[in-house]
């Protein structure tokens, strides 16, 4: 058990004193970039999915 008390200690340490924040602002930049680009896949992938089923449709109906 010590040697997960120690573990946590040392990454408790590692985090406060050798991790660089980023400042707010950048990290407000950065989560409202992965947010558009999110929604920008989302509706890419859901006018392909949309066009596929579209197109599967129209082939099944076909024959």
């Amino acid at each position: 058990m010590s040697k997960a008390k120690i573990f946590i200690q040392n990454l408790i340490q590692e985090v406060r004193c050798k991790v660089t924040w980023p400042p707010y602002h950048k990290l407000q930049s950065s989560s409202i970039l992965v947010l558009v680009a999110s929604f920008v896949f989302a509706l890419l992938i859901g006018l392909m999915d949309w066009s596929l089923k579209r197109a599967f449709v129209w082939f099944y109906n076909a024959f």
